[in-house]
This record gives structure tokens, C-alpha cells and sequence, in this order.
């Protein structure tokens, strides 16, 4: 297989899969709130972590990416 299509497979599936879990993680949260307003403020901070760790696997396939072009 060649080097560029690994790497925009790893950049395809890297930033494909990490937004749609914001995504989802922003609907599931946004419905929660919506039935509970008084838990908004805990629903929103797991909901913030929550985003965070989904765009770290972005970054992580960022990562693997450039390291496969340049090494």
C-alpha cells in the first residue's frame, strides 16, 4: 500500500470518528440538559471534558499521520 493512502486513511478515519462522537456527545448532552435544567452546569462540564478527550484522538491521528510522511 502506498504511503499517501495510509496516510489519509489515518487522517480520514482520525477526523471522521472524533466528530461524529462530538456530535453525539453534544446531542446526548443538550437532551439531558433539556430534561433536567436544574443538572445543566454538571451535565455541561462532563460534557466539555467529554469533547475534549473525543479532539485529543484527532490530535492523536495528526500525530500518526505526520509521522508517517516524514519518518
Amino acid at each position: 500500500m502506498d504511503i499517501s493512502l495510509s496516510i489519509a486513511l489515518v487522517m480520514a478515519f482520525g477526523t471522521i470518528m472524533p466528530s461524529l462522537a462530538i456530535g453525539m456527545i453534544g446531542k446526548h448532552g443538550v437532551d439531558a440538559i433539556g430534561r433536567n435544567p436544574e443538572a445543566a452546569s454538571k451535565v455541561q462540564t462532563a460534557m466539555i471534558l467529554a469533547i475534549a478527550f473525543a479532539e485529543a484522538i484527532a490530535i492523536y491521528a495528526l500525530v500518526v499521520a505526520l509521522i508517517l510522511k516524514f519518518v
